[in-house]
């Protein structure tokens, strides 16, 4: 389980340190802001939705690891998903920072998403991993307030 942890610590450290899809998507027909009042983090993602799919997925903000990684690996998981693809992650993803699922269950469905699974144990930490994924949501929802997590 050390080794685990382990893996799912360097998983999340990479992704802080070079998120991947860093950039405003000038080509988003949608977009929404989302912040976190407890610890400052800001995330506006960016998405490009056609034919029921998202073709494309990008994000800027700034924040602790947990919030960046998780914004990086979010648009890693989401790109070229429908939206009920992208629905079932999200609740999936959610179960697990929650503690709502069995880590082990969810795992290999969420692939490096499992990386996550630890926050539960840390429930301040559960809205810098969800923020983006709330966010997210808001984005494709197209609801123009901002999302907070309060």
């Amino acid at each position: 389980m050390a080794d685990l942890r382990e893996l799912y610590q360097e998983v999340i450290l990479d992704h802080q340190k070079r998120p991947r899809n860093f950039h405003k998507l000038e080509q988003a027909n949608r977009h929404a802001d989302g912040y976190n009042p407890l610890c400052g983090d800001k995330v506006s993602v960016y998405i490009q939705f056609e034919d029921g799919v998202v073709k494309d997925i990008g994000f800027l903000g700034s924040g602790c690891a947990i919030s960046t990684a998780s914004a990086s690996m979010m648009t890693e998981s989401l790109k070229g998903r429908t939206q009920a693809e992208v629905e079932t992650i999200f609740k999936r993803f959610h179960d697990l920072v929650t503690g709502h699922t069995s880590a082990g269950a969810d795992a290999a469905e969420l692939g490096k998403l499992a990386a996550f699974s630890g926050v539960q144990e840390y429930p301040m930490r559960v809205k810098c991993a969800s923020l983006a994924w709330h966010t997210m949501h808001a984005a494709l929802e197209e609801r123009p307030e901002t999302v907070a997590t309060e």
